[in-house]
């Protein structure tokens, strides 16, 4: 699973993710110097008032020139502090947003290269959290989390520097009192990643169930199933809960800590100074500066028990969203990739065996098992088979949606593995049993194929498959909206814009799975009519479950068992191997009794 690809603790995750998004760190030292300046200009304001408190009360006399030019300065400097603390969150947070907006672009298209067995691995809910949750973790963090790191980080750097020339004893004193504190946070930064970790996977897994549940919504309603489902919904709700308050009570527990340590430090420091009095070199007015300057050093490190509540929550989304980004894209693309041959491609299995990890994990026997087969370039082959035996597999690997897991496929004459992706997506078209169209119109869902398309085309596309009197009896006509997921169409017509959409992109291969499956007579005999026109001059692979397009191919393949156990013609199969006769019989049986 995603959640236990990545597991480097929090040093390492937030280095590797400057690293994956280096916007991040782009301008990082002008950054720190306004911070600085910001800092030290804030630090100055202790400093003016032990001076006032020293030199602009005298005896019984009061020096107002003095004071009054003190408090020039003190004004000059706040001005500074604020203008540079605002130029460095400024530059912070646009160096932020440029990350993350370049890591969600990333991640966003690293998710749509990822292998289709990766994706069925993991539930779409659960990769939808990392753009969406874990993201907006992120943003939540570097909106205010991020800056006050910052600026703390600086303040305590320059605050302790400046209270060490001031009194060394004093300061002693300070640090000793409040670096009990640097372990207690370093004691519980663990637990509360852990905390956090936790929390956002059962918000991933929450996220799941939520879609799972709208998805087969239909399917629930069907069966009655709202109330088991929904109790499922309850149970993975109230696992999120508890483990957010489990994170939310190891938070709370920080907060106070530094109200706690910081009554500790200035009570310690006014004691200690006083006891060193005038008569060690104190002043009343370097006494009155420190306890400022110690006030200076514990604002920082009382926000810093707050903000790691936040950050360790970003520590843990950015984890998960490094997590999908260590998960190589599949297929890889090649190192030194050659070019497919122009015009018309043969397909050559040797030796092809795949296994599933999921049905490796069990030890079962894999899916496609040492195949060898040649497809001439322009044949059209039908893969059946019984359910199980491997066909779609093979679609699916001559499509290099997966590799295989021994021996090639050569397409063309050349290794798949050696043509990069985008050629073989432009050359090799898969259109899978159940399309998937697009919550938009029918033109829209076409033009994503081949944007540089026309109108014009598209309608010679349905003209030429034998659909342009379907689409004109559509009101709209290419302007039908299809609904969500195509539910505005049958399965059938889903199927008619699927082919459509392949045909406008004019494929070399065209690999066809079960394209025929759940549709009516009348329908079937549509896509019957597209699919031979869209075959012809063009390498088909058709997965066949109604042998009715096995008996239009050139070529019958018959598989069992993740294995090629017959070949040859329609009619010659039904002569020769008693495998293919027991399966025509069977759905011969079945159209009959369904009254097709």
């Amino acid at each position: 699973m995603v959640e236990n690809s990545y597991s480097e603790g929090p040093f390492e995750v937030i280095t590797k993710g400057m690293k994956t998004a280096p916007s991040f760190t782009e301008g990082i030292g002008l950054t720190i110097l306004f911070a600085i300046m910001g800092t030290g200009a804030r630090v100055a304001i202790p400093v003016l008032l032990q001076q006032i408190v020293d030199r602009g009360f005298v005896g019984d006399e009061v020096n107002f020139r003095f004071i009054y030019l003190t408090c020039g300065f003190a004004a000059l400097f706040i001005l500074l502090s604020s203008w540079s603390l605002r130029t460095a969150a400024a530059r912070l947070g646009e160096r932020a947003e440029h990350g993350l907006y370049y890591l969600r672009v990333r991640l966003f298209g690293h998710i749509h290269r990822l292998s289709i067995e990766d994706h069925h691995e993991t539930r779409k809910g659960e990769l939808v959290s990392r753009v969406t949750s874990d993201i907006e973790s992120m943003t939540q963090f570097f909106a205010w989390g991020g800056l006050t790191l910052l600026l703390d980080s600086t303040q305590i750097v320059v605050v302790t520097m400046v209270m060490m020339a001031y009194d060394w004893r004093l300061a002693a004193v300070a640090l000793a009192v409040s670096a009990p504190l640097g372990f207690v946070l370093r004691a519980l930064q663990g637990r509360l990643l852990r905390a956090h970790s936790r929390s956002r996977e059962r918000n991933a897994q929450y996220l799941a169930e939520l879609a799972e549940s709208f998805s087969g919504l239909a399917t629930l309603r069907s069966y009655g199933a709202i109330e088991a489902r929904k109790t499922k919904l309850l149970e993975a709700s109230r696992t999120r809960a508890t483990a957010n308050i489990r994170a939310g009570v190891v938070g709370a527990f920080l907060f106070p800590l530094g109200e706690i340590f910081a009554v500790f430090t200035v009570c310690a420091v006014v004691g200690v100074g006083l006891l060193i009095g005038p008569a060690g070199g104190l002043t009343a007015g370097a006494l009155v500066g420190f306890v400022f300057l110690t006030y200076r050093l514990l604002e920082p490190i009382a926000e810093f028990t707050e903000v790691m509540d936040m950050t360790q929550s970003a520590v843990a989304s950015l984890r998960r969203v490094l997590g999908v980004l260590e998960i190589p894209i599949g297929p890889p693309e090649p190192r030194d990739p050659k070019s497919l041959p122009v015009g018309r491609l043969s397909i050559q299995l040797n030796k092809v065996s795949f296994v599933y990890d999921t049905i490796d994990e069990r030890g079962e026997r894999p899916a496609v098992d040492e195949v060898s087969l040649l497809i001439r370039a322009g044949e059209h082959v039908a893969l059946v088979g019984p359910s199980g035996s491997g066909k779609s597999t093979v679609g699916r690997l001559i499509a290099r949606l997966v590799d295989p897991t021994q021996g090639s496929i050569y397409i063309g004459g050349v290794d798949a593995r050696r043509v990069s992706n985008d050629d073989l997506r432009a050359r090799v078209v898969i259109v899978p049993q159940e399309p998937f169209l697009f919550s938009n119109t029918i033109e829209e869902n076409l033009l994503f194929a081949s944007p540089n398309s026309t109108r014009e085309e598209m309608l010679a596309a349905f003209v030429r498959l034998g659909l342009g009197d379907w689409l004109h009896s559509l009101v709209q006509g290419l302007e039908t909206e299809v609904g969500q997921r195509g539910s505005a169409l049958s399965a059938g017509e889903r199927q008619l814009v699927a082919l459509v959409r392949a045909a406008i992109t004019n494929p070399d291969v065209l690999i066809l799975d079960e394209a025929t499956s759940s549709v009516d007579p009348v329908t079937e005999q549509q896509l019957s009519m597209a699919l031979e026109a869209l075959s012809q001059c063009r390498t088909t692979i058709s997965v066949a479950h109604r042998l009715s397009t096995a008996s239009r191919a050139d070529r019958v393949v018959l598989m069992a068992d993740g294995r090629v156990i017959a070949e040859g013609s329609h009619s010659d199969l039904l002569e020769t191997s008693s495998e293919y006769l027991s399966l025509y019989e069977a759905w011969l049986a079945s159209t009959s009794v369904n009254g097709r």
